[in-house]
């Protein structure tokens, strides 16, 4: 059964149109991953800016490859799932994604009530939940190949809007309607979009330094016991200038900055 939602693709637009006037607007009902489709459309050369929203993801891709797929409830999506394409050229891609993080809690928690914080490197979590995530993906167009400083960029994310079940998942859920009770995955998406897209520009323009004291208030993982993918314990002293992870261990302080690494607090903030 198609599900039927006001989208508002021509709000979408008019939203988008003073930052990017030249960024397409799509919405589909179905797709294996918003991430993977615009990864594809970027090597094959097809750069135009885009905004991809996908009412349900069959094949979706969280980081380190872990797969996510969209929840649904009977009637209504639970989920909003969405990825923006574009071109860009920071001088340094250094906390890409907790930049991205920063303007997704901004705009759904400005004044920070429902405490929705930051898990490095690419986490939205409530009180140890998750709410959501997000992937930063790169490619090399062969277009670009003679501008080494330009790379299509893919930011996908992922909000659970509505309720959802815990069964099978790694960490326990959080959802928007907890605090936004009349949210639904289209409000939710014109809430975030243009103040999206302004924050990436930014970050174009600026780098993480213009994020770093914004993410420091929301960081989930500040002064807590954490361990490391390798195993490694020690305790969260915050993250530096270029949006690295401060982990003070027994053999002094160490700097995490490899999307390989996973973090996983130990216990409460003390």
């Amino acid at each position: 059964m198609a599900l039927s939602h006001a989208w508002n693709p021509d709000q979408l637009a008019a939203a988008t149109a003073p930052l990017r006037p030249d960024m397409a607007i799509e919405v589909v009902e179905q797709i294996d991953s918003s991430n993977t489709e615009l990864m594809r459309r970027g090597r094959a050369g097809q750069l135009a800016p885009v905004l991809l929203v996908a009412e349900r993801q069959t094949a979706g891709r969280g980081r380190l490859g872990r797969p996510w797929q969209s929840a649904q409830m009977a009637e209504e999506p639970a989920s909003l799932t969405f990825s923006i394409g574009l071109p860009l050229a920071p001088r340094d891609w250094s906390g890409l994604s907790l930049a991205v993080g920063v303007s997704v809690a901004e705009s759904l928690d400005p004044q920070r009530a429902a405490r929705l914080a930051l898990k490095w490197p690419n986490d939205l979590w409530i009180d140890d939940r998750k709410l959501g995530g997000i992937l930063i993906e790169t490619a090399l167009p062969q277009a670009t190949i003679g501008d080494a400083a330009s790379r299509w960029l893919v930011i996908g994310i992922g909000l659970n809007v509505g309720p959802r079940d815990a069964t099978g998942l790694s960490t326990a859920p959080a959802w928007a309607q907890q605090w936004l009770p009349d949210a639904t995955p289209p409000t939710v998406l014109q809430t975030l979009v243009a103040p999206l897209l302004r924050d990436v520009l930014a970050f174009e323009a600026q780098g993480f330094a213009l994020f770093a004291e914004r993410f420091a208030v929301r960081d989930a993982l500040q002064g807590r016991e954490v361990q490391l993918s390798d195993g490694t314990v020690g305790r969260c002293e915050g993250v530096g200038w270029g949006g690295e992870l401060r982990v003070h261990t027994e053999n002094g302080m160490q700097s995490i900055s490899s999307s390989e690494v996973s973090v996983r607090p130990r216990g409460p903030v003390v």
